[in-house]
């Protein structure tokens, strides 16, 4: 079965609500320039949190990076509690090895050819933890580094599937269409911002898109 990361998470009400829409990772992002950016301190306070309500029942809990060394991720994820990094900028894939397997590479491809390329350069492979993807691929935009509500090319997306094991998808994905996406590519996992938000507000998200973003995606 398909597994679910819901990311950007900034509330305990929020992380709550998408681990017992059954969410089996919380994402919390670290990029400053993101409306759903969380300091470090905020973050460790709503992890603490989320671990209290929720004990061995809390997802898993991923950090998203931009452009930052290795050194500064493994800073933060042991500061807060993170069990993985999301890399997703323009990271080298220097930066990915130095993660030893608590990293995980975010690619926006533009074409088949360039999945391919990126595939071979960032994808993890097999004998990594199976519980972090090999791969994210997420929807191309030249300038921003995801989270944008724009929706993965269905032909890149299926091209990554062939050459990872754990492929991970993102990109526009909602719950008016993430069953169909999940039925044509069949990911390992897929990944989702903007798509389970309140209209108008990033970082606000809404617990019965979330319910029903889970249940569309899981096929229950």
């Amino acid at each position: 079965m398909v597994r679910v990361k819901i990311c950007g998470i900034t509330s305990i009400e929020d992380g709550l609500a998408a681990a017992h829409a059954g969410a089996d990772m919380l994402g919390l992002n670290f990029y400053p320039k993101s409306p759903r950016y969380l300091t470090v301190d905020a973050a460790q306070k709503l992890i603490r949190d989320l671990q209290h309500d929720l004990g061995e029942n809390c997802p898993l809990l991923v950090g998203l990076f931009v452009n930052e060394d290795a050194d500064a991720i493994r800073a933060v994820m042991e500061k807060v509690g993170l069990r993985y990094a999301q890399l997703s900028g323009d990271e080298p894939a220097e930066t990915l090895h130095e993660m030893k397997g608590r990293g995980y590479k975010s690619i926006r491809p533009y074409s088949t050819d360039d999945v391919a390329a990126l595939t071979r350069c960032f994808s993890l492979d097999e004998r990594t933890d199976t519980d972090i993807p090999s791969l994210l691929v997420d929807a191309y935009n030249p300038a921003l580094y995801g989270g944008t509500g724009e929706q993965a090319s269905l032909e890149v997306a299926l091209v990554a599937k062939a050459l990872t094991t754990r492929l991970m998808l993102a990109g526009g994905l909602k719950p008016e269409n993430v069953g169909e996406i999940v039925t044509a590519v069949l990911p390992w996992a897929v990944d989702v911002a903007s798509g389970v938000e309140i209209e108008g507000k990033p970082g606000k998200k809404d617990a019965i898109k979330m319910r029903d973003f889970v249940q569309a995606a899981k096929g229950f």
